[in-house]
C-alpha cells in the first residue's frame, strides 16, 4: 500500500507529464551549441580574416557574396539545430514511453516559435535597413524571449538559458562591436552548458 506522500508524488508526476513537454533532449542543446560555435567561427573568418595581417593574401568577399554566405550559414545552422532537437527529443520520448506530439508539446512549440518567427522577420528588416550590427542582438533577444515564454511548458533550465541570452542580447545591443562574440557565447557556449546540465539532470 502506498503512503500518502507516495500518492501525492505520483499525482504530481502525472499532472506534470500532462501539462509540460518533458521530452526535450539536453543532447540537442549540446549539439545546437556546437553548431553555433562552428557557424560563428566561419562567420568570423569571412568577416575579419581577410582584413587581418594573417589574411593579407586572401581576397576579401564582396558585400553581396558575404551576405549570401551569412544567410545560408544561418539557415543551415537553424535547420541542423531544429532537426537534431526533433530527432533526439522524439527518441527520448519513445524511451520514456511518453506521447511526443501532445497538447503540452504544441503549447511549448507555439510559445517558443512565435517570438522566434517575429525575430526572424525583424532581422530581415534590419538587413533591409543595413543595420547589420544589431542582428546578433535581435537574434539573442527574440530567442531569449521565446525560451522564457516556453519554459512554463518544459524543463526549468530553459528559463535560465532564456534570461542568459536576453542579457547577452542587451549587451550586444549596447556594444555592437562585440555582437558576434555575444552571439557566440549565447548560442554556442551557454547553449552547450545548459544542454549538458539538462542531460545530466534528466537523462542519465
Amino acid at each position: 500500500m502506498k503512503t500518502p506522500e507516495e500518492e501525492l508524488a505520483e499525482i504530481k508526476s502525472m499532472m506534470e507529464k500532462s501539462t509540460r513537454f518533458l521530452s526535450l533532449s539536453g543532447l540537442a542543446g549540446v549539439l545546437a551549441g556546437l553548431y553555433a560555435l562552428v557557424a560563428s567561427g566561419l562567420a568570423w573568418f569571412w568577416i575579419y580574416f581577410p582584413g587581418s595581417s594573417w589574411g593579407s593574401d586572401v581576397a576579401p568577399l564582396s558585400f553581396k557574396e558575404l551576405l549570401n554566405r551569412m544567410l545560408l550559414l544561418g539557415l543551415g545552422t537553424l535547420v541542423a539545430a531544429v532537426s537534431s532537437a526533433y530527432l533526439l527529443s522524439r527518441r527520448k520520448s519513445a524511451s520514456q514511453t511518453q506521447v511526443f506530439w501532445s497538447p503540452a508539446s504544441k503549447r511549448f512549440l507555439l510559445a517558443l516559435f512565435l517570438p522566434v518567427a517575429l525575430g526572424g522577420l525583424f532581422c530581415f528588416a534590419l538587413i533591409h535597413e543595413r543595420a547589420f550590427e544589431l542582428i546578433p542582438a535581435a537574434m539573442l533577444i527574440f530567442y531569449g524571449l521565446g525560451l522564457v515564454q516556453a519554459s512554463s511548458y518544459t524543463l526549468g533550465e530553459i528559463k535560465n538559458l532564456g534570461f542568459t541570452l536576453l542579457f547577452m542580447g542587451i549587451l550586444a545591443a549596447f556594444f555592437p562591436s562585440i555582437g558576434l562574440l555575444c552571439w557566440t557565447l549565447g548560442f554556442g557556449v551557454f547553449h552547450l552548458i545548459y544542454g549538458a546540465l539538462m542531460y545530466y539532470r534528466h537523462e542519465r
